[in-house]
């Protein structure tokens, strides 16, 4: 029995015993028996069938597995013989492909690069990396014919061309590809056009923003989208590109020149509400999502196209449009009457999270919209007790429940009654109760009439250690619910069981008894960091006595404790210096594009409260204020929502005095 010149003879002189594989799941006795099972059972050989093979691959760093040579030539035959059936051999062009390693210069590759004349489309298709250069590219394009191998084909001399531009010796046959991409940019068919602009962008970024104008035209017109379909396949992706696709990969090739990467989205955004072609409206909203989570400057553009597509037709477009409206928050004020009309808009999107009445009802509260509060909880109740729920994390979905209510803390007294009877219905394992009670630990005060519901909940260790944070925050107001934390039940360990003596210690106790309390805390702890030194900043100049410990805290700690102590320590002593070269340490690092959010939030509070700032945090905030990227690294809504957050703590601290 032979595999097109290779016998099953040849199979068994190989002594496989002696070989390796790259992995120690397959050995190469494996990798045998699925050579001769592919050979033995022919045209009912399956996909699954290759998958052993695949151990013979170089992985990075690693040196090539010794089997490997020694197999590449029965693959390459399998690979050619026609009594497989077309998947079969797909899958091993395939594997062919990522065989291609640095030990394996040496092979003989011209076995394998005949695949690229097979009669099967398919296999001339994934057989297009093996081409080796610009050369075998042009001889193939001047015979191939079908359109679902040219459409790659193109793409291939594009990436060739990139590869040898500026080589020597090879001027010729760049030159000669550049002729045929030229023609084909210039061309009649759109589908080819687009293909020879793809190419292109591989070797000359600016072409796309010099076809934008056709590239626009092309996407937008519908009767098109069909032909994309038709011939747009590429190696190693399952299926053909839709026009949805391309978009998605024209936005890509966009990137080094933002403004025209939004014009693009934008204009296709408008050209699809025009005409109604609402999957190429969705597609181009999905694009300008992904821009605005990471430039600031897509807000200008991308508000007020958003608020027109509120009153699209299509639901999953006005979804779309109201996550967008809502992430502006403030700016999206102009369209708070539209986004009103929505609140009974159920309409959803089978890949996106949320529906457009949930998202428009969040749009409103962050616009400070009151029609926002009535139904507000029972929805984030609802959404916190579904089960199952899922998303992407890049994609627009519905906001955390923090999210929603801690900015709108001036509408406790509304928003409070509600929330108590849902703790009170859910008890301590109630899908929403955590979520609240973090909302209650946010709005400090405002949450003491909460306190008779909250109660309860110091009986249950999934609740108990948040309603113990709450009870520090309210201080001497919650002193009349100190017998209750005798019921308090939290997980064995010395920390917790510490917190809930020095809670009931900290609530009934006079300012100087709670100042004693938390500095004994302090200096007794086995290491100054491992004591409340952020607390004893409440206490400002009172806490002298143990300035000492929160400064050697400072000099011999890092990250957070570090900047703690610093803020403290300014608290204490009311001089900028040593602590503010501390700050600087977490602030110069962002303008320099370092992403140490979270710590860069804690230290612009320090400032504001300090009210001053040195010469050199001015100038990096200055920088940072002046960024078109976004301060966050959360994907999806938090990257603008704490975005503007911390941009606005950035103008505050920048009202400072300069030392």
């Amino acid at each position: 029995m032979t595999m097109t010149g290779k016998s099953l003879e040849a199979l068994d002189a190989v002594v496989w015993e002696e070989l390796a594989t790259g992995n120690s799941v397959d050995s190469a006795d494996d990798v045998s028996r699925a050579l001769r099972r592919l050979a033995l059972a022919g045209a009912e050989a399956t996909e699954e069938d290759c998958y052993p093979l695949y151990s013979l691959v170089t992985k990075e760093g690693r040196e090539t597995p010794s089997a490997t040579s020694v197999t590449l030539p029965f693959v390459v035959a399998l690979a050619g013989d026609p009594a497989m059936s077309t998947g079969v051999r797909v899958e091993l062009v395939e594997l062919l492909v990522a065989l291609q390693a640095p030990a394996l210069v040496g092979f003989d590759w011209t076995g394998a690069r005949a695949l690229l004349a097979d009669p099967e489309p398919a296999v001339r298709r994934e057989a297009l990396p093996l081409a080796g250069g610009i050369v075998r590219l042009l001889e193939r394009w001047q015979v191939e014919t079908d359109p679902t191998v040219r459409i790659p084909l193109l793409l291939a001399l594009g990436e060739a061309v990139a590869a040898a531009s500026g080589e020597a010796g090879r001027g010729d046959e760049v030159d000669e590809a550049r002729t045929v991409l030229t023609e084909l940019v210039d061309g009649d068919d759109p589908a080819f056009r687009v293909a020879a602009v793809h190419a292109w962008a591989q070797f000359d970024r600016d072409l796309p923003v010099r076809q934008l104008d056709h590239l626009i035209e092309v996407y937008s017109e519908a009767a098109l989208r069909p032909r994309f379909e038709e011939v747009w396949y590429t190696p190693g992706v399952e299926g053909p590109w839709t026009r949805e696709d391309l978009v998605r990969s024209t936005a890509w090739k966009l990137a080094h020149d933002p403004d025209a990467e939004i014009r693009f989205a934008v204009r296709l955004a408008e050209a699809a509400d025009r005409t109604g072609d609402a999957a190429l409206c969705r597609e181009a909203l999905d694009v300008s999502w992904r821009l605005l989570t990471e430039r600031r400057s897509a807000e200008a553009a991308l508000l007020p196209l958003a608020g027109g597509l509120l009153t699209s037709p299509d639901g999953a477009v006005r979804l779309r449009a109201a996550n967008i409206l809502a992430v502006l928050g403030p700016a999206a004020a102009r369209y708070a009457d539209r986004l009103a009309a929505l609140l009974d808009d159920d309409s959803a999107d089978a890949y996106l999270d949320g529906t457009v009445e949930e998202i428009a009802r969040w749009a409103l509260a962050r616009i400070g919209d009151p029609r926002a509060l009535p139904g507000l909880i029972e929805q984030l109740r609802a959404q916190e007790e579904e089960q199952g729920r899922g998303y992407c994390n890049a994609d627009p979905r519905r906001p955390d429940v923090t999210d929603v209510l801690v900015p709108l803390q001036a509408h406790a007294d509304v928003l409070l009654p509600t929330m108590r009877e849902a703790i009170r219905e859910g008890g301590a394992r109630g899908g929403a109760t955590r979520a609240f009670l973090e909302v209650l630990e946010a709005w400090g005060q405002d949450a003491l009439p909460a306190l008779p519901d909250l109660l309860p909940l110091l009986a249950d260790t999934w609740t108990s250690v948040h309603v113990l944070r709450i009870l520090r925050g309210l201080g001497p107001a919650a002193a009349w619910a100190a017998p209750a934390l005798s019921t308090c039940e939290v997980l064995d360990s010395p920390g917790n069981h510490a917190l809930v003596a020095g809670t009931a210690e900290y609530i009934v106790s006079d300012r100087a008894a709670r100042l004693r309390l938390v500095g004994d805390a302090v200096m007794t702890a086995s290491e100054p960091w491992y004591g409340p030194i952020d607390t004893l900043g409440d206490f400002g100049a009172d806490a002298a006595p143990y300035a000492a410990r929160v400064r050697f805290a400072m000099e011999n700690s890092t990250h957070w404790t570090r900047l703690t102590a610093a803020a403290t320590l300014w608290s204490i002593t009311g001089r900028a210096e040593p602590s503010m070269r501390v700050l600087e340490e977490f602030v110069l690092p962002i303008a320099d594009g370092g992403d140490g959010f979270h710590l860069f939030r804690e230290t612009l509070q320090a400032l504001i409260r300090m009210g001053e700032i040195s010469p050199a945090i001015r100038a990096a905030l200055l920088t940072v204020r002046q960024s078109d990227r976004r301060l966050c690294t959360d994907g999806g809504y938090p990257m603008i929502v704490r975005d503007k957050e911390l941009r606005a703590l950035v103008d505050q601290a920048l009202a400072g005095r300069t030392l």
